[in-house]
């Protein structure tokens, strides 16, 4: 009771144009200091997991000679959309190939890799408790706008402190940043789903479970793919200011042409980073279009799931039309 009179006292005696001052920021460090006195075991064990992780990727994605993992890509942008992506696909793997720039971009993949793994994890569980319940909602929702709305470098700050300088703390800050469209677009999906549709699920006997498994996911899911596009463009975008903290990738390449000036390395970096960008929103973004088959994938799922119609019955039909056509009077038609 005497320490938060104490506070009242040092708040009113601290006015600031005649108002009381808050101490938010100081508020905030001493939680950050109980949080890093007390619990700085189990963020090493996290930072290591997560440095771990990013570094096996970024090793798998560097092993094989790159001209070739370049064709895996243009081979994957064939299958789930056109020879014009593939061909754009290739084109620009070989001009990061050229600007010696294949190591750093894999480097920044794999990160995203895992930061978009992490973010889905969370999110779109989050957002299946918020289409279901009004009140957990209502309350994830400022949550969401507070990490969406501050300024990506302001993650920085508290990352770098409870896990140092390096990529666990550059992973961490693009994983907040990058979580709430997942969360958001999860919920919407799901709240579009007709309610007709929930209702002949209930009437027909099926659990909730099944109805969220069955008939609400498969209907919202150009939804959810739209946030997980989402997630990974911020994904993208986070892991270059990312770098600032020892990020890797091409976001130390951007950082180090700002400290040296050097317009060519930032240009390289830069361009790098838009090939990137491209090639994963227009992959993940017809994973979960729906209307015209587009791709081999989407072709060859089309032409397996085609029911096969019965010899015999293309030979009834025949027969059929031929006894239609003696049946026709003659001079008509």
């Amino acid at each position: 009771m005497g320490a938060a009179s104490g506070w009242v006292r040092d708040m009113w005696d601290e006015r600031v144009d005649g108002l009381p001052r808050i101490p938010v920021g100081d508020w905030i460090d001493n939680a950050f200091d109980w949080v890093k006195d007390n619990l700085d075991a189990f963020f090493d064990e996290v930072a290591d997991l997560l440095r771990d992780a990013v570094t096996g990727i970024a090793d798998l994605l560097n092993s094989p000679a790159p001209l070739v993992l370049a064709f895996v890509f243009a081979l994957l942008a064939l299958a789930v959309r056109d020879w014009k992506v593939a061909a754009g696909t290739l084109v620009g793997m070989a001009l990061i190939i050229s600007m010696d720039q294949w190591e750093n971009a894999m480097d920044t993949l794999a990160l995203i890799v895992v930061a978009t793994f992490v973010a889905l994890v969370i999110a779109i569980p989050l957002g299946i408790l918020a289409a279901r319940s009004d009140r957990f909602s209502r309350v994830i929702r400022p949550i969401m706008d507070l990490m969406q709305t501050m300024p990506a470098f302001v993650w920085l700050v508290p990352v770098v402190t409870l896990f140092s300088i390096g990529v666990p703390a550059g992973l961490v800050a693009t994983i907040i940043f990058a979580l709430p469209p997942g969360v958001r677009l999860t919920e919407l999906g799901i709240r579009q789903v007709d309610a007709e549709v929930v209702e002949a699920g209930h009437a027909f006997g099926a659990t909730p479970r099944q109805i969220l498994r069955e008939v609400q996911l498969p209907l919202a899911l150009p939804t959810v793919m739209a946030g997980v596009n989402q997630v990974i463009m911020l994904a993208l975008s986070m892991a270059v200011i990312a770098g600032l903290v020892g990020g890797g990738g091409l976001g130390s390449e951007v950082t180090s042409s700002i400290s040296r000036l050097d317009i060519g390395l930032g240009f390289e970096a830069g361009i790098s980073v838009v090939i990137l960008a491209i090639f994963l929103d227009r992959v993940t973004a017809s994973a979960g279009q729906r209307g015209p088959r587009r791709g081999l994938l989407r072709g060859l799922r089309a032409r397996v799931s085609r029911p096969a119609r019965p010899k015999s019955a293309g030979r009834a039909d025949t027969t059929a039309a031929a006894t239609e056509q003696q049946n026709v009077p003659a001079g008509t038609g």
